[in-house]
């Protein structure tokens, strides 16, 4: 991945992609905003983390692990999540370095629509 590329993976500069999410435009798809979501963990974007997430699931606060660096997303399928859909889930693998270690998280997210905007329910 070049030095400016977004982390979730799509090879674009950082502030062409997923950037401009955490700046405020909305995600068109479930899968923008899980890549999106990736990329807000990766460069700590709580604030970001917090706002897509769905209010009935939403956590009261987030601290991210300052020792875990996220490198690698894998997007393994999805469903629904389209311009034209109200729900879709997206299975991901996310692959982080923890103490030099690498290591990965498996998931399989619900995304819903909540006034319009892509949000993060949680795992299915």
């Amino acid at each position: 991945m070049a030095p400016d590329s977004c982390p979730c993976g799509l090879g674009e500069p950082y502030p062409a992609c997923c950037g401009r999410f955490h700046a405020g435009q909305n995600a068109p798809t479930a899968e923008t905003l899980m890549r999106s979501r990736f990329s807000a963990f990766a460069v700590g974007d709580v604030a970001y983390l917090l706002r897509s997430w769905h209010p009935d699931t939403r956590p009261a606060e987030l601290d991210l692990d300052t020792d875990l660096r996220w490198v690698r997303l894998d997007v393994l399928a999805k469903t629904g999540g389209g311009l034209f859909d109200a729900e879709g889930t997206v299975e991901f693998r996310a692959h982080y370095r923890e103490g030099g270690r690498p290591g990965a998280m498996h998931e399989h997210s619900r995304f819903l629509r909540d006034n319009g905007n892509w949000v993060y329910l949680g795992p299915v």
